[in-house]
């Protein structure tokens, strides 16, 4: 005990410093009565102490102002005996306040677990009752059953004349083919650099004819031109000198598509408004592309994609919505996932889940996931760890569920209208075009030509050592606190055998000075730069502030060269490219044992593994590595020998042969046989009424000013009317024809939400003795029924319903009645007698995902209405297949909504048609189960877009002028 005084005491000051803070705060008062916290306040200035963090942050909650007293008292104390003996008891007291925090927390998530998992064992429970015998045991280990993957031990043969169209989708960061600029923000990393040489791979894949790499085109100043062009030429990465005929527009190619403020980069967490414009734009020219290349290939049709590939939750939205609306597959790659980010950031303590969610737009990303999950037929994983221990975290997917599924179809059992994504297995690749020289690969320094020169970054890293030619330990990691490069510098510098025996290298991004860095950067880099004071570690620590992308290649080369080692200690690494990139140069590692690494490791055998929190057994590691020279040896050639294993032809080959295997899905759109005749058909402008606050008498007043407001360019017939609602087409009817009106005002009836589709026509010569017919668009309808459950979800609803009761006393009342009346093949109505005791939407969609049914729930009409849909049905959908199938411009469609409508409601705004907001009396006041979202409405809206218009009133004075105004011809 006598021996631990130091700390104790640390711990201890704490307590007395956060007492006093506590009493000034009680008795002078700072802003809501609580007191400063001047130890936050210094940990933002870079000034962080543990021991008041500790007691701040783990004890916080609980009574300490005991210990307070205690402490004041053992300060006193003059005998080192008795105040010992006092300090002991302390120190137990404060370790039993911190578990006591521990098990409150852990009961807290027990509890949030078992909720989610009852549901999901009824699932389970269902899915097995009638598995045949002997199944279960058969498929238990098989991870292609567990996760849906059943391409295993069945690769198709790939080859050239698939002529495969695929389109890639990743949003954010700077994205262009050459000279990347890795780490100028948190965007710009590992992701950029894996979709670009993804796209670069596959374009010279067999079979493959044109790649798409779909991002967002920035026009910011202070960014590269480049970055605004429309369309950038990828140079592709040639596996066995491929030649194949291909045409002008085969190939790689960076597309990018303008879509948010056109003078202003966007992070991440601020391109969420504006997604629904990028998807407009995206499908725009998918579209176009896939005729240029059905023309090009002689198909005598469009070559639509094989499938759209979204990377990363917001770019998953996207590949969601334009695979639904092409009817194409979609595949969808996380990266990085919400929830586990939320769980780690919520550990840490120094946010509220508030505070996260206001700063990473955290639930809009985690809600994006499980709509990914929704509408994904693949899912690519890096890793099992990733499957098993983050998408199992998820709603929307359950390893077991996920492998009782895959068994019954597998033997075309029913599965009730349940589906579960495949989870793949395909690790990064990466380019070996850069594979070390044969000198670096027998360490001969002094065997190259002496014609040639080192690489310029050699001597910008080797000016930092005083003994350059020591071994160098390399790490390459962005000043993240995630990535724990502060214990690397302790481990470092409090191991002397280690600095005697190494240089270390930081390799920390680019940077003009700390001052202009985000504050999280500029705080990890601040304490790196002071530890290496603390440590004096001057002559033997590099950290160099610039480096070009191409540069990092040289950087692994040098530290081989000096038979150093690459370190990556991070305390959770989702996959880790570097240490393919650093066993591809022959460097061993030393990796974090959490996370990807250790299945890299079991593949390559070409290092240690360690604890990310234990500094001691960090530098234990390094330098048994590098003093050990037969080990350093065997770990550089086992990494060399297994690392074709992560090579991009590898990950191409499985990438492939998991697309073959998809069931066919037949986009349809003019071309095809189905000859319906639609009066939308040559339509220059479109306007859609889809005010739901409406009364039936004020909608009728709505329609009827609008058509007059456009009369002139209707009858000429380049201006058509919409009208899109969740009533049924038998209501619309009724409803037209007791106001008087002709059906055929309008082109299309977009009915139950948008899982309906009609065009209306007239039978018969005479206008005054012809009956007005309406035709379903059952193309449509075929686009929407994929993954649709059909009767199996339709009977769990019915049970889910039985289950919302009204509660008065010790009597029950049923709340929600399935409403067949108006329900059709692709939308299950249910009436609601009293809104009131509705759940939450979010809360039914959770429960629907936990169930493995894929659908969409709405409230409408006031709530007293609930329609389940199909998952790629919605209005807005609705309204991008008829632009796709009838050739109609978004930008050329105004939308006319009210002040509040429907669930679906935000859905109407975003994209690149205009909207009009109708404000009045006449709209009712929204019910609140509408408000009740996992995320606030502006991160989907951008409600200061120029391409939405609020306007009081409804009267032809006013639409007239605002028509106009957005382009539109009127009287």
């Amino acid at each position: 005990m006598y021996g631990n005084d130091n700390w104790i005491n640390s711990y201890l000051d704490a307590i007395l410093d956060a007492g006093k803070g506590a009493g000034s705060g009680s008795g002078g008062g700072g802003a809501g009565g609580g007191g400063d916290r001047p130890s936050l306040l210094l940990r933002e200035r870079g000034h962080f102490s543990p021991a008041r963090y500790f007691v701040e942050e783990v004890i916080t909650g609980y009574d300490e102002t005991d210990l307070y007293k205690t402490w004041s008292r053992a300060n006193a104390m003059r005998s080192p005996q008795e105040r010992n003996t006092r300090l002991e008891n302390m120190t137990w007291r404060i370790w039993n306040l911190a578990r006591k925090k521990k098990e409150v927390e852990d009961a807290k998530r027990l509890k949030r677990r078992l909720e989610t998992e009852k549901p999901r064992t009824d699932a389970t429970a269902e899915m097995s009752e009638d598995l045949f015998e002997g199944e279960k045991g058969e498929d238990a280990g098989d991870a292609s059953v567990a996760y849906g993957d059943s391409s295993a031990g069945n690769t198709p043969r790939i080859s050239a004349v698939d002529k495969l169209y695929i389109v890639l989708i990743s949003l954010h960061g700077l994205v262009r083919g050459e000279n990347l600029e890795l780490g100028r923000d948190s965007d710009t990393s590992g992701q950029v650099k894996y979709v670009v040489e993804l796209a670069k791979a596959l374009s010279s894949c067999p079979g493959v004819y044109r790649v798409d790499l779909l991002t967002r085109q920035i026009l910011a100043p202070n960014y590269d031109r480049g970055y605004g062009e429309p369309s950038e030429t990828l140079v592709p990465t040639s596996f066995k000198n491929l030649k194949q005929e291909r045409g002008e527009n085969s190939g790689a190619y960076i597309t990018r598509i303008p879509f948010g403020p056109k003078d202003k980069y966007l992070a991440k967490e601020h391109l969420w408004p504006y997604v629904q414009e990028f998807v407009d734009g995206a499908l725009s020219h998918i579209v176009h592309m896939s005729k240029i290349i059905g023309e090009e290939i002689g198909c005598g049709h469009p070559m639509w994609p094989a499938v759209i590939h979204g990377h990363y939750a917001s770019a998953g939205v996207a590949a969601a919505l334009i695979s639904g609306a092409l009817n194409v597959h979609m595949v969808f790659t996380g990266h990085f996932l919400g929830k586990d980010k939320l769980e780690g950031l919520l550990k840490q303590g120094r946010q509220t889940r508030e505070e996260i969610n206001m700063t990473y737009k955290i639930m809009r990303r985690i809600e994006a996931e499980e709509l990914s999950l929704d509408a994904s037929e693949i899912v690519i994983a890096s890793t099992r760890q990733e499957i098993e221990e983050q998408w199992n975290l998820y709603d929307g997917f359950e390893v077991m569920l996920a492998r009782k599924l895959r068994a019954r179809v597998k033997r075309g059992a029913n599965c009730y209208g349940r589906y579960m994504p495949r989870m793949v297995i395909i690790p990064p690749g990466v380019e070996f075009g850069h594979m070390i020289h044969e000198f670096d690969m027998e360490g001969e320094e002094d065997s190259h030509s002496p014609a040639s020169e080192d690489p310029p970054i050699w001597s910008e890293i080797m000016r930092f050592f005083t003994n350059p030619r020591k071994p160098l330990i390399l790490a390459v990691a962005r000043p993240y606190p995630e990535k724990n490069i502060t214990t690397l510098v302790k481990a470092f510098g409090e191991c002397r055998p280690l600095r005697e025996l190494a240089n270390l290298t930081l390799i920390m991004g680019n940077r003009e000075a700390i001052s202009k860095m985000s504050n999280m950067s500029a705080a990890v880099l601040t304490s790196v730069l002071t530890l290496i004071d603390e440590y004096d570690l001057y002559g033997q620590v590099a950290y160099p502030k610039h480096h070009k992308h191409s540069e990092v290649l040289d950087i692994y080369r040098l530290a081989a060269r000096t038979k150093g080692a690459f370190v990556n200690v991070a305390y959770f690494e989702q996959f880790g490219v570097t240490l393919i990139e650093a066993a591809m140069h022959g460097l061993p590692v030393i990796a974090t044992k959490n996370g990807a690494p250790v299945e890299i490791h079991q593949v390559l055998d070409n290092g240690l593994l360690v604890d990310p929190h234990d500094q001691h057994a960090i530098a234990d590691a390094l330098y048994k590595l590098l003093s050990d020279k037969q080990l350093w040896s065997r770990c550089r050639e086992n990494g060399l020998k297994n690392i074709h294993r992560f090579s991009w032809p590898e990950h191409c080959k499985n990438y492939l042969s998991r697309i073959l295997t998809l069931s066919p899905r037949y986009p349809a759109f003019p071309g095809n046989e189905d000859q319906i005749k639609a009066p939308i058909k040559g339509r220059k402008c479109i306007i859609v009424i889809a005010v739901d606050s409406a009364s039936k008498k004020d909608l009728v007043c709505i329609i009827k000013n609008s058509i007059e407001a456009t009369r002139k360019e209707t009858l000429s017939g380049s201006t058509g009317f919409v009208l899109s609602t969740s009533l049924t087409m038998s209501e619309i009817h009724s409803l037209l024809i007791s106001a008087g009106m002709a059906p055929t005002d309008f082109v299309a009836f977009i009915c139950n939400s948008g899982s309906d589709l009609f065009y209306p026509s007239r039978a018969g010569d005479s206008p005054s003795t012809s009956r007005v017919t309406f035709a379903l668009d059952r193309t449509y309808q075929s686009h929407i029924e994929y993954r649709w459950g059909g009767e199996g979800l339709r009977k769990y609803l019915v049970k889910w319903a039985s289950s919302i009761v009204e509660r008065r006393g010790r009597t029950e009342k049923q709340v929600i009645f399935e409403d067949a009346e108006h329900s059709s093949t692709c939308c299950f109505a249910f009436r609601v007698v009293n809104p009131n005791y509705l759940p939450p939407l979010k809360e039914l969609q959770k429960l629907m995902r936990i169930q493995s049914l894929r659908c969409h729930a709405l409230y409408n009409h006031s709530a007293t209405r609930l329609s389940v849909i199909p998952i790629h049905a919605s209005r807005s959908q609705a309204l991008r297949y008829l632009s796709v199938r009838w050739g109609i411009e978004l930008r050329n469609v105004v939308i006319l909504v009210g002040e509040s409508g429907d669930s679906d409601y935000e859905e109407l705004f975003g994209g690149l048609h205009k909207t009009i907001v109708l404000k009045g009396e006449f709209n009712t006041p929204a019910n609140r189960i509408h408000t009740v979202r996992r995320y606030p409405l502006q991160d989907v809206i951008a409600l200061d877009c120029s391409n939405i218009i609020g306007v009081e009133g409804c009267s032809t004075d006013v639409l007239t002028p605002t028509l106009k105004t957005l382009g539109i011809p009127t009287k």
